[in-house]
Formats: C-alpha cells, sequence, structure tokens
C-alpha cells in the first residue's frame, strides 16, 4: 500500500461505534486533493462473536467489512489476550503499518498495544487517560497499559489529560474529544428514519426506563444482581431490559425476574402480583440504531456502561449508573448521572430524584463535556 498504512484493531462493541467515525474520517480525507494518502485495515479479533453484537454493527455504520477476522472469540482474560496477541504478531508482521490504532479498553486493546510495540510500531490510543481507579476492573489494567505503551494518547476530554499528566505522561497527550459524539452525530438522524423499535415494542415517548447490564462485577457477583434485580422490581414503570449474553446467562442461573424468561424477539410483561409494582421487560440485544431510539425516548436509563452514561448526556436524559465509580466524573460534577453501585435503595432513591426534577437536567449543565462534533477529524490530522 502506499501512503500511510494505518491497522485499526477493533474487537467490542463500543470500538466498532469509535471505529466508524475514524473510518469515515479517513475516506474523506482520501477525497480530498493531497499528496498524501491514508490506507486503512481494519482487523476484528473477534472478541465480540455474537451475530447481534458484531457483524450488523459493521452494516449499519457503514464501516468497510475487515480485512482481517481473527476469530477468538470469547474467554478467561488471559487466554482471550493471549489469543488476540498470537494473531495481532503475525498480521502486524506481514503488513508493516506506520500506526496502529486502538480503542478503549477491551482485551483486544491490551493486546493491540503489546503486539505494536514489541514490533517497534507506534500505537494511537483513541480514548486515552480514563481512570476508575478500581483496579479490580479489568478494563482499568487495560487503560493503564494502553497509555504507557502508546505515542499517541487521543483524550476526550480535559480530566482525562489531567489523570495522564498525575501519572507523569505528557509527551503526545491530545485532548480531541470523543469520537463517540460524532458517531451519535451522524448516526441519530439514520436511527430515526430506519429504527421501528418503538413499534415493535408498542412503546410510547417518555412512557418506560431504560437498562443495560453487562459488566461482570454486577453479573458475576449473584448478592449485586439480586440488588439491581429488587430496584427494578420496586420502581413503578416499565423497565426495557436489552439482554446481553453474560446477563441473559446469570439471570437464568439467578432465577431472577421469574416466571416469565426472555422473548427471542417481543417482550414480555411479567405477572403483577400485589407486591411488585413492575418488571422488567426482557428483550433481545439490539442493534446499534435501535439503541439510540430507545435511549433518545427514554424517560430515565440506568446502566453500567460508560458509553450509554454518555449517550444518555447527548440525549439530554438522567443516567443512573449502576456501578461504584464512573470514569466520566464530569457527567455526575454536571448533575446529570448518578453513580449508585447495586444497591437497591440508592438506586430506587436516585430514580425518584430525577422524577421529581421532572427528568430534566440541570438548566446550567455545559453542553460541550466532550468536544464539538469533530474528534475523528482532529485524530486524522495528528496521524498523518
Amino acid at each position: 500500500m502506499n501512503g500511510i498504512k494505518i491497522i485499526t484493531i477493533v474487537g467490542a462493541r463500543p470500538q466498532f461505534v469509535k471505529a466508524a467515525a475514524v473510518s469515515r474520517a479517513v475516506a474523506e480525507f482520501n477525497r480530498k486533493e493531497t499528496p498524501i494518502t491514508l490506507n486503512e485495515r481494519i482487523v476484528h479479533t473477534g472478541q465480540h462473536y455474537d451475530e447481534n453484537m458484531s457483524k450488523v454493527f459493521f452494516d449499519q455504520l457503514h464501516i468497510p467489512r475487515p480485512d482481517v477476522n481473527l476469530k477468538v472469540g470469547s474467554g478467561p482474560h488471559g487466554r482471550q489476550t493471549g489469543a488476540i496477541l498470537e494473531k495481532l504478531e503475525t498480521v502486524l508482521t506481514e503488513t508493516k503499518p506506520d500506526w496502529v490504532l486502538i480503542y478503549g479498553d477491551t482485551n483486544s486493546t491490551l493486546a493491540g498495544v503489546l503486539a505494536a510495540v514489541k514490533l517497534h510500531i507506534p500505537v494511537a490510543h483513541v480514548e486515552a487517560g480514563l481512570r476508575s481507579y478500581n483496579r479490580r476492573m479489568p478494563e482499568e489494567i487495560n487503560r493503564i497499559v494502553a497509555d504507557r505503551l502508546s505515542t499517541l494518547l487521543l483524550c476526550p476530554t480535559p480530566t482525562a489529560v489531567s489523570n495522564l499528566a498525575e501519572e507523569g505522561i505528557t509527551e503526545g497527550v491530545h485532548n480531541v474529544g470523543d469520537v463517540m459524539y460524532d458517531s451519535v452525530l451522524f448516526n441519530a438522524e439514520l436511527a430515526r428514519k430506519k429504527s421501528d423499535i418503538m413499534q415493535t415494542l408498542k412503546l410510547q415517548p417518555n412512557s418506560y426506563y431504560l437498562a443495560t447490564i453487562h459488566r461482570a462485577e454486577n453479573t458475576d457477583d449473584p448478592d449485586r444482581l439480586n440488588s439491581i434485580a429488587q430496584a427494578f422490581e420496586q420502581i413503578d414503570m416499565p423497565i426495557i431490559l436489552p439482554m446481553h449474553p453474560r446477563t441473559r446467562g446469570k439471570i437464568g442461573d439467578a432465577n431472577l425476574f421469574l416466571p416469565s424468561q426472555p422473548s427471542r424477539t417481543h417482550p414480555r410483561h411479567r405477572h403483577q402480583s400485589k407486591n411488585r409494582l413492575a418488571s422488567p421487560i426482557l428483550i433481545e440485544p439490539v442493534t446499534y440504531l435501535d439503541m439510540l431510539t430507545l435511549e433518545a425516548n427514554a424517560r430515565i436509563i440506568l446502566t453500567d456502561s460508560g458509553g450509554v452514561q454518555k449517550e444518555a448526556y447527548w440525549f439530554e436524559k438522567p443516567c443512573v449508573t449502576l456501578r461504584d465509580e464512573t470514569e466520566w466524573v464530569e457527567l455526575v460534577q454536571a448533575g446529570c448521572n448518578r453513580v449508585v453501585g447495586a444497591d437497591t435503595q440508592k438506586i430506587v432513591e436516585a430514580v425518584d430524584e430525577f422524577e421529581q426534577a421532572g427528568c430534566l437536567l440541570p438548566a446550567n449543565r455545559p453542553t460541550d463535556l466532550y468536544g464539538d462534533g469533530h474528534s475523528a477529524e482532529k485524530i486524522i490530522a495528528l496521524l498523518k
């Protein structure tokens, strides 16, 4: 390939979304009359192998089909990371890229930076500088290692820049904004035109809450998962809960939300006893466009996802974070987000507080926490 060769490594749902924005910026750059051409090849590690959570994203988000699919599948962290590392080494040795582009904080991120630096290939880390300061989270370890080894650290917020500075990392650090914001701006209109999830589920705007649960700290801890389930059953509002594969298995193991089981295609309302106000409406994983639609029309969002916290902010929806900490501290400081962990009472209280405020975010909140929607263009300028 002529020009600047870039290998983009993706493997999990949020990385698909971020990579889509940068791939579009690459294509736009190449349409201009410049002496430089950016040649991007996408390597899909196969970390997420569920059909609903990988292939459909490439189709919907206008990402070129991956040039390479490593097909590693799921597994323990060490085994999965090792498998990706071994296969990536071969790909990078053969392609000899000028840059390796990694995203976020997954095992694909960790394996990508390790494979590249051992071959003396510079790495650009999109979404650098995030910290939860909880090293029990595998994602936190992945972030720290990726940031230590990357050449370009592409931060989404001033807070991320400050986090790196506190660790003595200042060279190659740039606040480019959040590429997820680029993607939401691009895809929100597409979702309004193409998504029929509201009609399929027979939902009206602002008539339901939306929830997501997928982090191991919640799904792998029966007590935490049970506490979250108890809170959901005390909330007097329909809760739409797309079922991440990890969550589906754990809910089944714990016999939560019984007697009904998740429907393959449609929600199934629970039996309402005198002691229950409402139970979640369990549905299968949804596409990215459907998820945007559900977020845009929800009344309140409850989640342990980092990306969904930000999407709630962009759609001006109150967010209750089902974790003990968040990387997106600016959302908490702005009054848009309540971090409650898995405590039943705190979850219910946070929902009540937002309801008392009419589910409106503070009028004096900042509206530009994550850049101006042109983060991908800034990343391309730095890479070239």
